[in-house]
């Protein structure tokens, strides 16, 4: 049985050891955390499952490959939402509504009508929309932990420490990794999670805006997540502005907003390369497996498939790069 070594417990790595596993190979996952928290980037996610509506603004690759996520969490045994996302902008704003079905594909267009049938609660609120079924969510939590608790049952060791490369390894530490991948950079999002009985809402909500766009995720129990800040730091410091332009946007969506409970503020530092894109980077036996940027739980099933590729059968997949330094 062939032996192998991740490091780093968060979305990427925890999807290395599946693939492994799969193949059979015996694995040791090092991360210094003991679970799954709010220390990794991972804990943040919004976990949407949106490979098209990504197309608005990322590389083709991207819509891609993310459409292999929703089928791979399901083989998992995670709890994903297949009803798909609504877009939606402000009247001032029809026209970011206009190009953003220009720049994206596999969505269909909905009169006022037609929105309050999929979203009752925002009867009133849009004239027009779009609509992509054929995307889904997850709760990021509860994912992780649940893989986490599926690999320990089939055998992978978990080791709190931070480990270091010997034999095959695969490093999945994020921005941890700088010490070897010196053009990472952090890339900040901050999220608000919120708690309301006053609205209902079965999928994830795109609210277009030329400046402050936002997304909001339903949850279990009444809670929702906001996010979609994109700020050029990897500082991890919680912004009054930030969070101001997230609660507005929301309170812009349906005012049921401005009475819900504020639960939780939280911030993070993405690890993204220049282009934004990922990268399978070889140094001797370990390979790198880094820079998902906003698209963690989207690309990190197919990157973790072709770093276990590359490593079993000796394929040179997309995104390769060997020995990068």
């Amino acid at each position: 049985m062939r032996q192998a070594r991740v490091l780093g417990a968060g979305v990427a790595g925890l999807c290395v050891a599946a693939e492994l596993v799969a193949r059979g190979c015996e694995v040791t996952v090092f991360d210094p955390a003991p679970r799954p928290g709010p220390h990794g980037c991972s804990w943040w996610a919004g976990g949407m499952l949106a490979p098209f509506c990504e197309g608005e603004a990322a590389e083709e690759p991207v819509v891609r490959l993310g459409q292999e996520a929703a089928g791979w969490w399901e083989r998992q045994g995670a709890a994903v939402d297949r009803r798909g996302t609504i877009v939606v902008a402000l009247g001032r704003d029809r026209r970011e509504l206009d190009r953003f079905a220009r720049r994206t594909e596999r969505h269909k267009r909905l009169d006022a009508e037609g929105l309050a049938a999929l979203e009752p609660d925002l009867i009133g609120r849009f004239d027009r929309a779009l609509h992509v079924p054929g995307e889904a969510h997850l709760a990021p939590r509860a994912a992780l932990a649940h893989l986490r608790d599926r690999l320990e049952r089939n055998g992978v060791a978990f080791v709190a420490e931070p480990g270091h490369p010997d034999g095959l390894t695969f490093d999945c530490r994020g921005l941890a990794a700088r010490d070897m991948l010196p053009d990472l950079r952090g890339v900040k999002g901050e999220m608000a999670i919120l708690r309301s009985a006053d609205i209902r809402l079965s999928r994830p909500v795109r609210l277009l805006h030329p400046r402050f766009p936002l997304y909001v995720v339903p949850r279990a129990e009444g809670l929702f997540m906001l996010g979609a800040t994109q700020i050029e730091s990897d500082d991890r410091h919680r912004s009054v502005r930030s969070v101001l332009e997230l609660l507005s946007a929301a309170y812009a969506l349906h005012p049921a907003f401005g009475e819900a409970e504020l639960v939780e503020i939280g911030v993070d530092a993405r690890p993204a390369f220049p282009d934004n894109l990922p990268r399978l980077c070889r140094q001797g036996q370990t390979i790198h497996v880094n820079g998902l940027f906003r698209h963690g739980f989207l690309l990190g099933p197919a990157l973790a498939r072709m770093a276990v590729e590359a490593a079993c059968e000796g394929t040179k997949p997309e995104f390769w790069h060997e020995d990068h330094d």
